[in-house]
């Protein structure tokens, strides 16, 4: 079930917020937990007993491990809960990939693996990992397991993140306090990160679907391609997280902003600490610092960037194109650090040039089939084959999202938001403010629900990780 749909928006959200409210207390994560369930099954049925499979492994092996972490067993039990979580992970995302390369090295006729991705898995299972490693850290284990299981499962961030650490929101599971003002700041997030998806993101992502449909492709078609591609996955990625943090809100949860402002970074490892921030800690945390990040020698810091990275694009999915994305960031992160941040410090237009110049490469490659398609994309973007620089259907193209690009362009700053917030500073302006923003945002909900009766293009991206 998306988020941006009308069975979600007018029956599903309705319902659970509804019965969650008018439930006590102590049986509001018992709610949590059966509204998310169903959202879950919702859309992959077959995969709930794998989730709910999941869930009682985590639980149990938390609470062994809280028992034993003062021993030897303890660090045991703590490596067995990872590996039996990342096991599930990587029988169901990673299986076919490894037996079909292993196909193609040895020519072995080994039947090939066709598994459906179970939606979500991959940051459910980052979920239940740091659970364990937390306990074994010293946090303590939850007894609830009605509770654990509506951290886990919890469907604002269920599907797509952003990846809370449940020390992040331990107390709050047991403890969290309701507020109108506190609903109304998340409904007014998830209505913005709504209209992001909806009147951005799926318009942009319209575009990259003609410039793959069309045979008339030029230089400035791949351009506007990947443009686009790179304001779509921002806008529907960013806008999804947005609204996970609005639900939160709403049922009294904080989680962690997801992204802030990625495009105006000045380095890539400013970038990457904008972007997709939760899944960023995440690795920060739980390899990168084990490893000994940055603590330790030149060429051992540089492996543990490597190794990362490389994980951070196999995360993304189970093919070579995000291997090769996940090392070409590991690369340029190892340049910043040995000698370009210093280089880059003295010029911040080129800083600006250089991030955007690599990030776009970066999804051009990232949103490709294969290697093949990437290579085929990233010459296009240069005039490789002798294609020409310009096409009548990428002008008519230029012209007809011309208004979506320039609104895509300044959304993807702070800019809107720093103007907003000074006029909210003015006295006659935050007053007019006051009383016209739940207007325009009941408009703004009205405009989107035509959008989605009408049908229109409302695919999500990072279902696919």
């Amino acid at each position: 079930m998306l988020f941006s749909s009308i069975t979600f928006l007018y029956y599903f959200l309705p319902l659970t917020g509804l019965v969650y409210f008018l439930a006590p207390r102590r049986m509001k994560n018992a709610v949590l937990l059966l509204c998310s369930l169903f959202f879950y099954a919702w859309g992959e049925p077959k995969y709930v007993l794998l989730m709910a499979v999941s869930i009682i492994s985590g639980y149990i092996f938390g609470l062994l491990i809280e028992k034993y972490r003062s021993q030897r067993a303890g660090q045991v039990l703590c490596g067995i809960s990872v590996a039996v979580s990342l096991s599930f992970l990587l029988y169901f995302k990673y299986a076919g990939f490894f037996v079909n390369n292993f196909r193609a090295v040895t020519g072995w006729d080994i039947p090939v693996l066709q598994i459906a991705l179970p939606i979500g898995i991959s940051f459910y299972t980052f979920q239940i990992i740091s659970y364990t490693v937390d306990v074994y850290r010293g946090d303590a284990a939850q007894k609830n397991l009605v509770s654990l299981a509506a951290y886990i499962a919890m469907f604002p961030q269920l599907i797509a993140g952003p990846i809370v650490k449940y020390s992040d929101i331990a107390e709050q599971l047991d403890k969290r306090q309701h507020s109108i003002a506190m609903a109304a700041e998340g409904i007014r997030f998830f209505i913005i990160g709504l209209a992001k998806k909806i009147l951005l993101a799926n318009q942009l992502g319209e575009l990259c679907n003609v410039f793959r449909a069309s045979e008339e492709k030029s230089v400035l078609f791949y351009w506007l391609y990947a443009l686009a591609f790179v304001l779509h996955i921002y806008f529907d990625f960013s806008g999804y997280s947005d609204m996970a943090v609005g639900l939160g809100q709403v049922f009294g949860f904080r989680f962690v902003r997801n992204f802030r402002y990625p495009y105006i970074s000045t380095s890539i490892t400013e970038f990457w600490r904008r972007w997709h921030i939760s899944l960023g800690s995440w690795f920060r945390d739980y390899v990168y610092i084990p490893m000994g990040g940055n603590r330790v020698g030149r060429g051992r810091h540089l492996f543990n960037i490597l190794v990362v990275w490389i994980l951070t694009g196999f995360w993304h999915g189970a093919a070579w194109n995000f291997m090769v994305w996940g090392l070409l960031f590991a690369v340029l992160l190892m340049a910043e650090k040995l000698w370009l941040l210093d280089v880059m410090k003295k010029n911040r237009v080129f800083s600006h040039i250089y991030v955007l110049f690599f990030v776009v490469l970066s999804f051009v490659i990232f949103n490709a089939n294969d290697m093949g398609q990437a290579f085929s994309d990233i010459g296009g973007l240069f005039g490789a084959g002798g294609i020409e620089m310009v096409s009548a259907e990428a002008l008519y193209c230029l012209r007809s999202f011309a208004i979506v690009l320039l609104i895509g362009c300044i959304g993807a700053t702070p800019l809107v938001s720093k103007v907003f917030g000074w006029a909210m500073r003015q006295p006659l302006c935050s007053k007019v403010l006051n009383v016209a923003e739940p207007i325009a945002l009941a408009i703004l909900l009205l405009v989107m629900t035509a959008y989605l009766v009408d049908g229109s293009f409302n695919p999500f991206l990072y279902f696919r990780f």
